[in-house]
């Protein structure tokens, strides 16, 4: 408690002993399985944890040239990178093929086109897998849902024959695999099953054609627990690992790739605030913090949930309901509406959990508001 009472609010605190754990746990599940995970840098891109990643020897998972620079200078080997996303431009792409980045995963025709005569221009051959669309809803937030035909990414099942024949035509390209991304925040296995039902009847169609794949890679997706971070401070690595070891059909010597973000680090990291002032309207009493939405984007963007603790307040005082919100001259900068807190005071510290992924990394300086820092502990505590 000592380094948070003495650091400048909003900050992001992060337990690196948590981090440490979840890669532990995901080593041990993947050991002995052709499997290969990547972390999705999107999800957060500070420098340290990306160093800690790296040192565990897991992939990187790439949206824009930045990220491939920023995961060379943590230290991801670029033949374990993915590069991933629906506009790479010609830069980025040149950038990639430069460095030796392991695989694209490729969105479009015309991307795959693209990325053809850049590596033929280069004297290089691109690998690549080809996203697809499978058309499966993992029944998320709309703006996190990815894998259905109404969405921007991949390629619909009823075109992918022709491009994966038109990638294996092409000089520049180096077709390794098939890729796919159902969508954010999944908690339930189900989706991940139709998934893997839908692969093993495209592997099988393959198969009969001739064509076999070095790589499958099934993307990311898996959520944790928002609600109850210290009763589980690591997702269910265990079912979900399992639902493509039993149900997934891999071919001999073929590797199954998996692209983890936020299950990597949202419990690692919380947003540390401190109470401005209390306000009581008629029907409503407001804790307004010196964190806003430019810290913490996810409840005004998606409506997400964050478990929020009052770290100076007796749990055992009498308790209120109040709406958290932030400084923003926004109405939509509101972290939570009718949270049960113990009786909260000017002054107070609050965390708000599991905020490693997609907090620090979405932050903005709206309002003119200056980034959050960041502070590391190696204890399990706040």
């Amino acid at each position: 408690m000592d380094i948070v009472e003495r650091t400048d609010t909003p900050f992001y605190y992060y337990d690196m002993s948590v981090l440490a754990t979840t890669l532990q746990e995901i080593k041990r599940q993947i050991a002995g399985f052709p499997y290969v995970v990547h972390y999705a840098l999107k999800a957060n891109c500070n420098p340290r944890i990306l160093n800690e990643i790296a040192r565990q020897g897991i992939g990187a998972d790439l949206v824009s040239g930045g990220e491939a620079k920023a995961a060379i200078e943590a230290g991801f080997k670029p033949e374990k990178m993915n590069f991933s996303g629906v506009g790479k431009t010609d830069r980025e792409i040149t950038f990639a093929l430069d460095k030796g980045v392991g695989c694209f995963n490729v969105e479009s025709a015309p991307e795959l086109e693209v990325i053809n005569q850049l590596a033929v221009t280069m004297g290089k051959k691109a690998p690549i897998a080809i996203r697809v669309n499978p058309d499966i809803d993992a029944h998320t937030h709309k703006y996190i849902t990815t894998g259905t035909a109404d969405d921007k990414f991949g390629i619909n099942l009823e075109a992918i024959e022709q491009v994966i024949k038109q990638a294996m035509s092409l000089p520049g390209i180096h077709l390794r695999g098939l890729h796919f991304h159902i969508g954010s925040q999944i908690t339930l296995m189900k989706p991940y099953a139709m998934l893997c039902d839908t692969i093993n009847g495209l592997l099988d169609d393959y198969g009969r054609q001739g064509i076999h794949f070095e790589l499958i890679n099934v993307g990311g997706g898996l959520g944790i627990d928002y609600a109850d971070p210290d009763g589980h401070p690591l997702p269910d690595f265990e079912s979900y690992f399992n639902t493509f070891k039993s149900r997934l059909r891999l071919e001999a010597g073929q590797q199954l790739h998996f692209e983890l973000g936020r299950a990597i680090v949202a419990g690692c990291g919380s947003l540390i605030a401190r109470v401005v002032y209390v306000k009581e309207n008629r029907n409503k009493k407001f804790v307004i913090l010196d964190a806003g939405m430019n810290d913490l984007i996810r409840p005004a963007l998606y409506g997400a949930y964050h478990e929020i603790q009052n770290l100076t307040a007796d749990e055992d005082v009498a308790h209120e309901l109040y709406d958290v919100v932030g400084p923003v001259c926004e109405s939509s900068d509101v972290f939570a509406r009718d949270r049960r807190l113990p009786v909260t005071r000017r002054g107070d510290l609050i965390a708000i959990r599991s905020a490693g992924a997609y907090g620090e990394s979405m932050a903005s300086t709206y309002n003119m508001r200056t980034l959050p820092q960041s502070i590391f502990s190696t204890h399990h505590s706040i």
